[in-house]
């Protein structure tokens, strides 16, 4: 009886007319490898986009907790301290999951320098926020907590798109194109 080494087939010989082998080349021909990286269809091809559309699905996570801590705040704190904190704390949970989810760095490295200048982020939003919530009160001093919110999520989606540019283009540059 013969061992299971000497019976099998030597790598240079080739298959005999019984056996098939699809993924053999044909002699002579190149072979094809895939190209490492993924290939989206349509407007997805375009890494913006994709990053928008991950973006946003944070974006929506963080606005509804941060009108949630606002009204929860708004009855101790008034309007413009119950933005602050409500800002503060979503923005740290907002550059944390954009870090993560829309620009994909997963390492732990650069984690504080991303956190700092998240920080310069949140003072722009909360300039534009707190603006906004300024000039209510300053129009309509009798503004209810729901004319508050209202004006609080609108100016929140200017805040937000300068978030966005400054997320992509500034703190997270080093993952533009994922």
């Amino acid at each position: 009886m013969e061992s299971p080494a000497a019976t099998a087939a030597p790598l240079t010989q080739q298959p005999g007319p019984g056996l098939h082998m699809p993924d053999a080349p044909a002699p002579g021909a190149a072979l094809r490898r895939r190209p490492a990286t993924k290939h989206y269809p349509g407007i997805l091809r375009f890494p913006a986009v994709r990053q928008l559309l991950r973006f946003t699905g944070v974006g929506i996570v963080c606005t509804v907790t941060s009108l949630a801590l606002y009204a929860l705040l708004r009855p101790w704190l008034g309007p413009q301290l119950s933005n602050a904190a409500a800002l503060i704390i979503t923005s740290v949970m907002n550059t944390a999951l954009n870090r993560r989810l829309t620009f994909k760095i997963a390492g732990r490295g650069k984690i504080a320098r991303d956190h700092l200048s998240g920080l310069v982020v949140i003072v722009i939003a909360l300039v534009i926020t707190g603006g906004s919530l300024g000039v209510l009160h300053w129009l309509n001093p009798d503004a209810t907590m729901s004319d508050e919110l209202w004006t609080t999520t609108l100016s929140g989606f200017l805040a937000t798109a300068v978030r966005f540019a400054l997320l992509r283009h500034w703190i997270f540059r080093r993952a533009r194109h994922r």
